[in-house]
């Protein structure tokens, strides 16, 4: 171990830019064995490891599992990576390192951090290749759970309660599992073959899955309260923001959720739109976050004729993975900082012509501690667009029949949760995720799912 004098921070090898714009598959090539130990080794094995005391909403055990695969101890690695979180061959993909665990570490200023995700990414591909399986002990209690929607937060309460041998049915509403990781995270990003994979897992373990079963339409939640010991709630958040502009509500303004989930659904072979096609379209999207990296990579691969970024704040700021940025920049998306939309410009046809923006200016600090956006005069521009994209987070989807189970929401519709526990005010019901946080990361609502499942296990089980 530490060996990070000798040996330099290594990248994920990339797909060459001009290939894999041309397809949907993975770009990275994660570590194989010897390289995965030999990144490992840099690890200085801090007393107080920032990665995961600071850095990682799931203090997964990092340093414990950097030294076991820095020793060739896949197995080991394997099972101490797969101790804390539900799905870190997931996580190592989909998470913004640079800032949680490998913004955290000790040698991010000044050596290059570890690279903690693609090594913890790598440690589940290589070990499950290598024919390793989780030690699930299979249904060993009269206990059972029902845990509505199958994204994140579902996923991983399913996963640690099925870890302690309770029985649990999974409620799906679409016809295939996994949430925003398969409709809403391109497959650039995530094969969905990885997601797949660990639903068989879950499975193999005792989970039972009930797709195209929407809970208040198909079956009363009141009913699952009545006929299981718990109730978790992973509903997500799914409600595209709108920018409030001018001519937003015409049919070439998409929201980015329905976007990337029509494209997913194409590739799938599954029924789409074809409203939703951008073959030879000049592309707009508004938004900085990860999910608007999403959506222009998307729109690349395609075969847009030009895509570009419109953000209001600037590189700086951008509240994504800067990761994500830099292979957008790659692909060919061009990107306009300090830039706010004011209205969407149609023709005389009534087709989308473009859009009017203005300049922006970041100001001084304001609660919450961010600077403020400031508007310059003067600046008013026209930015040409077929098509617009809206990436700017996500509200609560209503969910009436939630009160119907004595569940108490607040005041955008979020529900309402002990941070502590994660049970809302029906005692056999508990909630995480984005449908309690608003908008989040795929982490956060994995510490949500296992949270909650963990209290459910000691209300359970005592």
């Amino acid at each position: 171990m530490q060996s990070f004098v000798t040996t330099n921070r290594e990248e994920l090898d990339k797909k060459d830019v001009s290939r894999r714009v041309k397809n949907f598959e993975e770009i990275y090539r994660f570590f194989t064995d010897r390289k995965v130990a030999r990144q490992a080794e840099r690890c200085v094995q801090c007393g107080d490891p920032f990665c995961t005391t600071i850095g990682c909403p799931l203090g997964n055990y990092i340093p414990q599992w950097l030294e076991a695969i820095a020793e060739k101890d896949l197995e080991k690695a394997f099972l101490l990576s797969n101790e804390t979180s539900p799905f870190p061959e997931i996580l190592g993909r989909v998470c913004p390192h640079n800032y949680l665990c490998e913004g955290a570490c000790t040698l991010d200023d000044g050596y290059g951090a570890i690279t903690i995700g693609p090594i913890e990414a790598s440690i589940t591909d290589l070990a499950f290749e290598a024919g390793y399986r989780l030690p699930f002990p299979g249904i060993t209690t009269n206990k059972k759970v029902a845990v509505i929607g199958s994204g994140p937060a579902g996923m991983s309460c399913a996963h640690f309660l099925l870890r302690a041998g309770i029985k649990v049915d999974m409620f799906e509403r679409t016809s295939l599992p996994g949430g925003l990781l398969t409709f809403g995270i391109p497959g650039f990003k995530l094969d969905k073959k990885i997601v797949e994979r660990r639903f068989r897992v879950l499975e193999e373990a005792g989970l039972t899955l009930h797709l195209k079963t929407e809970i208040g339409h198909d079956r009363p939640v009141t009913k699952l309260a009545e006929d299981y010991d718990a109730v978790f709630l992973g509903l997500g958040a799914t409600n595209g923001k709108r920018a409030r502009i001018e001519n937003e509500d015409h049919e070439h303004v998409f929201l980015a959720m329905e976007f990337l989930t029509n494209v997913q659904r194409q590739l799938i072979g599954k029924s789409w739109m074809e409203r939703f096609g951008v073959l030879g379209k000049r592309v707009v999207v508004i938004g900085g976050g990860d999910t608007a990296m999403d959506c222009v990579r998307t729109a690349i691969r395609e075969g847009a004729e030009s895509v570009t970024c419109l953000y209001r704040r600037d590189e700086k700021n951008m509240p994504g993975s800067s990761k994500e940025y830099h292979n957008a920049v790659e692909e060919g998306v061009t990107f306009m900082f300090t830039e706010a939309p004011e209205r969407i410009v149609l023709n005389d046809s009534g087709d989308i012509a473009g859009i009017d923006a203005v300049r922006t200016a970041l100001g001084e600090p304001d609660a919450s501690g961010r600077q403020q956006v400031k508007i310059l005069p003067g600046t008013e521009h026209c930015i040409p667009a077929d098509i617009v994209i809206m990436a700017l987070g996500f509200d609560m989807e209503g969910f009436p029949w939630l009160t119907d189970a004595g569940v108490k929401l607040g005041k955008w519709g979020e529900i309402g949760i002990d941070p502590k526990t994660g049970q809302t005010s029906n005692p056999k019901i508990y909630a995480g995720g984005d449908c309690h946080r608003g908008a989040d990361l795929v982490v956060t609502a994995a510490a949500d799912g296992r949270k909650a499942a963990m209290t459910i296990m000691e209300n359970l089980l005592g």
